[in-house]
């Protein structure tokens, strides 16, 4: 089968999507794997690394080339749906998020955890959290795929030159996804991808090459954005009006895009972010990355963050469906503890309490429906069933739909930029101000709700900004204890020592584990930083997953996952070139506890 058949094939597979309690698919991850190519009719090869803003454009020039991109133009909206669940061109759905997120991801983070262990339309069985299938672990990178899909056409057709701002946006878009989805698996062929290749071998390259590559692009990207202030002013409309009608990953719409000031400033923080992650692998690099990031101007209020707003595209957050009618998601019990031992304000608003009787299978005690907020433990075997009545795992607390039904699905949001910078500063880098005014502000911007429309409680307030002041005075943890229900795992000390307030005369790796384990909190639902967070710092102490020797074998008691194995292992040519380029640029073998280029095992934090 060649490569357009199996891209055939796939789209296929989408397409045959029910909106069951479970992925009713067959994903191997060979549809989804790295080198399958889109039959978009445009398969050009444009410079596509190159931003020729200099050049003197008219706006007769812009829509006449917009009108011959006007497919394509299309085809990035769609791209950019795809980012956070979207599919076969259309706004995020529950299959695709959950493909991307809640079946990987979430899982490592441990934000979430599957309360069953079957899905009996994709005849897929999950004894724990870390017993990963091939049928589901390609998720991220399927998600990918479908961005590249409808994006790389736009940036290699031979009119975009014409219009170098939004060639420069959707270049940033791709790598900020192409970043994303190499720190899940490692290398891949980020730039035979970007270049639109169609034909093999792919290269893999190694995450330091795509790393440098993607810093060379923002920089390309800030100085072409930066020069269109320049640019006469009829030009700017002509932009302004594809931008209105195609640009939906920023609250820009608001003002009519009367700058791109938003895109630049996304472009350093996805810089600073960047920076963080080689810290370890390469320190003085990172120094330079994130202080000319900050120079150049992050995002500094809740105007400039980057997310699909699901309330503006009146849709529900996708995590509803799958933890409220799917039953496919339940909070852990290293997330409840976080929150407990920190008396966070989200216990009382976020998630609900435990929605049925939950009876200890030692000493049958019942734990009453309704009694507290509860987590399951990671690793532990659930029941079968994904209803209450034959699994009671189903019972365990859940996300509160009247709560989160317009929760944002963030790409870059001001709180983790405010921990970035708190991180940097901690550091000694130039941050522009100091690492506890940095992490004041990142806690007070960290709640997930659309931030013009926050929940509101009986009293008309919003638990979270309400509960500010109090929590952000706690000098120390609430000593918790987790007891599980269930008497499936045994009951263990919440590993959160540390208070919230923030206290110069506290070591380094103290500070360090506050501003990761706020930024934890902050980062919920998007579970990809959180786990690179976890891996390059160890932070926030979380309990060990259990049963992590039912993952490929590469993990022993307490480790975790590192990365996630190639996907396409069914299809020759994606093996091929694994073998030839893929492994060498890894470093390692395909396995989950192989750790990535910026994962430098036993470097201190300090």
């Amino acid at each position: 089968m060649n490569r357009y058949s199996k891209w055939f094939v796939g789209v296929m597979a989408l397409l045959s999507l029910t909106l069951q309690s479970c992925l009713d698919f067959d994903t191997t991850g060979d549809e989804f794997s790295a080198t399958q190519k889109n039959t978009n009719k445009v398969s050009r090869r444009g410079k596509v690394d190159s931003l020729n803003y200099r050049a003197k454009f008219t706006a007769e020039d812009v829509k006449r080339a917009a009108n011959k991109m006007s497919d394509v133009i299309a085809a990035g909206l769609s791209a950019q749906y795809a980012m956070r669940g979207g599919k076969e061109g259309k706004k995020p759905v529950t299959h695709a998020y959950q493909y991307q997120y809640g079946l990987g991801a979430d899982l490592y983070a441990q934000y979430g955890v599957i309360p069953h262990t079957n899905f009996p339309y994709s005849k897929v069985t999950i004894t724990s959290a870390y017993n990963i299938s091939d049928r589901f672990y390609g998720g991220a990178m399927g998600s990918f795929n479908e961005v590249s899909t409808q994006m790389v056409p736009l940036l290699n057709h031979e009119s975009i030159d014409t219009i170098p701002e939004l060639k420069a946006i959707y270049l940033l878009l791709y790598n900020y996804s192409a970043v994303e989805v190499a720190n899940v698996y490692g290398p891949f062929p980020y730039q035979d991808i970007k270049t639109n290749a169609q034909t093999a071998p792919f290269e893999y390259q190694s995450l330091e090459t795509i790393y440098n590559k993607a810093v060379d692009n923002i920089d390309s990207i800030v100085a072409c954005l930066n020069y269109y202030e320049t640019k006469p002013e009829e030009y700017k409309e002509a932009l302004r009006d594809i931008l209105k009608q195609n640009m939906h990953v920023t609250g820009d719409y608001k003002t009519g895009f009367s700058n791109l000031n938003t895109f630049v400033r996304f472009a350093n923080s996805l810089k600073l972010r960047m920076a963080m992650h080689i810290v370890k692998v390469n320190p003085t690099l990172a120094k330079r990355w994130a202080e000319e990031a900050v120079k150049a101007g992050v995002i500094e209020e809740y105007s400039q963050e980057v997310c699909i707003n699901t309330a503006a595209e009146g849709i529900a957050h996708p995590l509803l469906e799958a933890s409220q009618s799917w039953h496919d998601t339940r909070i852990t019990a290293s997330w409840v503890s976080i929150l407990k031992s920190l008396n966070h304000p989200y216990l009382k608003y976020l998630f609900l309490k435990n929605d049925g009787d939950i009876v200890n299978s030692k000493t049958k005690e019942v734990t009453p429906a309704n009694t507290d907020v509860i987590g399951i433990r990671s690793g532990v075997t659930p029941g079968e069933g994904q209803d209450y009545a034959g699994n009671q795992f189903i019972a365990f607390s859940a996300i509160n739909p009247e709560a989160a039904h317009s929760m944002p699905l963030y790409l870059m949001k001001l709180s983790e930029v405010c921990f970035l910078r708190a991180e940097g500063a901690l550091r000694g880098w130039s941050m522009g101000g100091t690492a506890k005014e940095f992490y004041e502000k990142g806690i007070l911007a960290g709640n997930c709700e659309d931030r013009e429309q926050f929940y509101t409680d009986a009293n008309n307030q919003n638990p979270y900004t309400a509960g500010m002041a109090e929590y952000m005075q706690q000098e120390s943890a609430t000593p918790y204890t987790y007891k599980d229900p269930t008497g499936e795992s045994d009951p263990i000390e919440s590993l959160t020592k540390i208070g919230v307030k923030w206290n110069e005369d506290d070591s380094k790796e103290v500070k360090l584990e506050k501003i990761i384990t706020q930024k934890y909190i902050a980062g919920y639902p998007e579970s990809f930083e959180a786990w690179v967070d976890l891996r390059r710092t160890g932070y926030p102490r979380l309990f060990d997953v259990l049963q992590a020797d039912e993952a490929d074998g590469s993990l022993n008691d307490g480790d975790i996952i590192r990365r996630l194995p190639f996907p396409g292992r069914t299809d020759p040519a994606t093996q091929a070139d694994i073998k030839a380029t893929g492994l060498g640029a890894l470093g390692g073998p395909d396995f989950v506890g192989t750790r990535l280029w910026w994962d430098v095992k036993g470097t201190p934090n300090f």
